[in-house]
Parts: C-alpha cells; sequence; structure tokens
C-alpha cells in the first residue's frame, strides 16, 4: 500500500485501484507528478489538475484513452503508459494532441498495432517498444518535427516507408532491433542528424553503399556514433567498406552473426 503526498506529488502506486471518480485529483491544485503505476486502472481519470507535469501509469489495466482525459493538460511534460493491455482502437484519434509542453511518452509492451495519430509536435522522446506495430507508413510520424529518439525495437516491422525519416528531420536515435526488416529503412543516407541505429536482429540480408550514408563525401552529415548490425542474414564480407564511408569510428559499427 502507497499513498505519499509530498512536494506536488501524489504517489499511489502498488495499490488496488480499479477506479478513480472523475474529479478525484481536481482539488490538487498545486499537482505536478501523478503516479498511478502497478494498479487496477481500467482508464485514467478525466479532470486531472492543469498543474500536472508527469503522469506514470503503466502495470494496469488501461484499454482506452479519450481525447478528453488530456485535454487542456498543457503543462503535462511526462507521459509513461507501459505494460497496458492498450490496442490502438483504444487511442482516440489526437487523444494527445492537447499537450502543448508533452516531451516524453512511452506506449511500451502494449497491443498497439500502429504508432498513434496526432501527437504533438513538441516531442522529443517516443518509445513504443514491445508493441505489435508491423510497418511504418509514410505519414506515421507527421508532424514529428522535434524528435529525437523513437524507440521502435520489438516489435513485427517489416517494412519502413520511403520519406518517413524525412518527417522526423532532428532526430538523433532510431531504434529498430529485434523486428521483421529485410533491408536498411531508406533515407538514412540523406538524414542530417540521425546518429544511433539500432538494426539488429532483423532479416537484412544485404547493405547497399547508399544506405548509410550520402552520395559522396558530403560533410554536412553529422557523423555515427553507433551502428548495430549483428544477427541479421548479411555476411560483413559482402558488405562494401564504403558503406561506411561517413562513419569515422570504426568501433561505431557492429557486424556479425552471433548465433
Amino acid at each position: 500500500m502507497a499513498e505519499i503526498i509530498m512536494h506536488r506529488a501524489l504517489i499511489l502506486v502498488n495499490n488496488k485501484i480499479s477506479k478513480i471518480s472523475p474529479n478525484a485529483f481536481a482539488p490538487l491544485k498545486k499537482l505536478e507528478r501523478l503516479y498511478l503505476s502497478k494498479n487496477s486502472l481500467k482508464e485514467l481519470p478525466e479532470n486531472m489538475p492543469k498543474s500536472l507535469q508527469e503522469l506514470r501509469a503503466h502495470e494496469n489495466e488501461i484499454n482506452k484513452i479519450k481525447k478528453s482525459v488530456f485535454n487542456g493538460l498543457n503543462n503535462v511534460i511526462v507521459v509513461e503508459l507501459g505494460t497496458n493491455p492498450l490496442k490502438s482502437s483504444g487511442i482516440e484519434n489526437g487523444a494527445f494532441q492537447g499537450m502543448k509542453k508533452l516531451s516524453y511518452i512511452r506506449i511500451s509492451d502494449t497491443n498497439i498495432t500502429s504508432v498513434p495519430k496526432g501527437l504533438p509536435p513538441s516531442l522529443t522522446e517516443l518509445h513504443l517498444d514491445g508493441n505489435k506495430i508491423s510497418k511504418i507508413d509514410t505519414d506515421s510520424l507527421n508532424g514529428l518535427n522535434n524528435l529525437a529518439k523513437l524507440g521502435l525495437s520489438y516489435n513485427s516491422i517489416s517494412n519502413v516507408d520511403n520519406g518517413s525519416l524525412a518527417n522526423v528531420p532532428h532526430l538523433r536515435e532510431l531504434h529498430l532491433n529485434n523486428n521483421d526488416l529485410d533491408k536498411v529503412p531508406g533515407g538514412l543516407g540523406e538524414h542530417k542528424y540521425i546518429q544511433v541505429v539500432y538494426l539488429h536482429n532483423n532479416k537484412i540480408a544485404a547493405v547497399g553503399p547508399n544506405d548509410f550514408c550520402p552520395l559522396g563525401y558530403n560533410t554536412k552529415k553529422a557523423s555515427y556514433s553507433g551502428v548495430s548490425l549483428f544477427s541479421n542474414p548479411v555476411q560483413y564480407w559482402e558488405i562494401q567498406p564504403n558503406a561506411f564511408r561517413c562513419i569515422y569510428e570504426r568501433s561505431a559499427i557492429q557486424i556479425g552473426n552471433y548465433k
């Protein structure tokens, strides 16, 4: 049993809470952090305080996220909703759009099959690992101009549409390991800022000379600090050395078939 109120935080973690009445938290006008993890909630309470900055509700039984829940929560920076039986159909279109300062969202280990629509442009980190996403469409990442880190590992992604990465121009880290990709996602070579790309444990059978680097020697591209390609069918001796011409540190590349 945990119920602690301190320094504008309310911690109700690891209880057996299954329902919260709509106005339960309304009197807490200065509440900044609300921790509801490890309970039995099926949905989030409405009318949470406008002062809220951080909401953590992982490991519940949440299967529905209504737009009205987050409406007007303009100060929320962090939302954590991992390990819930949530499906894509349970997330109302644009449910997170009302949060103008939202920077970090994690919806990992759920049953969603696509990237939620209408995520706010303020996002810098999006973690969707361990779901049932099978592809990234051209518009999946639309409008996420500030996104720096994208976690999509442990899904069933077999295709990343050409042009998808152009929608996240400031992306620095891309985690696509443990998926079903048979080729390197298009657009990495032209991407200006990307530095870390995890592609291990996929079905990538070949790496082309321009998959990672731009044509010629374009100095405008940020140098990679980590590229993982191990546990893929491609053999390292089949990859032309110039495929990694824009990666200056050899230690940044991990290749090999660790079976």
